[in-house]
């Protein structure tokens, strides 16, 4: 696991973002805003610490996909900053037949990851084809392993939780079951529905 600045100018605010599974921060670069942003990635461990951000007066969490059951198995033990938290596309029980993705489906992309498999993976999670990219496919292979490894993170609450209804990663319905009683609001995208909003601000 490794922290990463993308945006650091000694704003009022920053936003800790908890990326996704094999899926940079390119996702998120059009969103605009004054926070400063420091980007999550690689959860094959949960060994990195914060860089102190006690200069801030907000520090916020923006988890998505695999990061929101990663980001809740790192918060375990450490002190908590966030003073509000929002989840996209993702689930505490990150590989789970009811309430995130099925084993079945899990174990089969694991067992088959490829080049031609993850092209076929970053269709579904933008909804349509993507230009071809470079993969490490031992090492984000080692990453899902981890993550199944895991298992169930801690409950906890979030300020608010999105779930797109065109999801073909996670369930929408999984998602539904797994977010019961929590601030959920439901769009019409993709896993990756960044393009839907304009300013960091709009996902909280």
């Amino acid at each position: 696991m490794e922290f990463r600045w993308l945006k650091q100018n000694q704003a009022a605010e920053a936003i800790v973002v908890f990326g996704g599974w094999a899926v940079g921060p390119e996702v998120f670069w059009h969103l605009d805003g004054e926070q400063d942003i420091l980007f999550a990635n690689d959860y094959s461990d949960l060994e990195a610490d914060l860089p102190d951000l006690s200069g801030y007066e907000t520090v916020s969490l923006l988890a998505w996909s695999f990061g929101v059951a990663s980001y809740a198995h790192w918060q375990q033990g450490r002190p908590d900053p966030f003073s509000r938290k929002a989840a996209v596309n993702g689930s505490l029980q990150p590989v789970n037949r009811g309430a995130g993705i099925p084993p079945a489906v899990f174990r089969r992309t694991v067992e088959t990851l490829s080049l031609d498999s993850y092209q076929q993976f970053l269709g579904r999670v933008f909804g349509t084809p993507q230009e071809a990219e470079a993969l490490d496919v031992e090492a984000r292979r080692a990453e899902l392993l981890a993550v199944e490894r895991r298992g169930d993170a801690p409950q906890m609450r979030f300020s608010r939780v999105w779930i797109s209804s065109g999801d073909k990663i996670f369930p929408p319905a999984n998602l539904a079951r797994a977010w019961a009683g929590q601030n959920v609001s439901h769009l019409d995208a993709p896993h990756a529905p960044f393009d839907r909003f304009v300013k960091w601000e709009d996902l909280f």
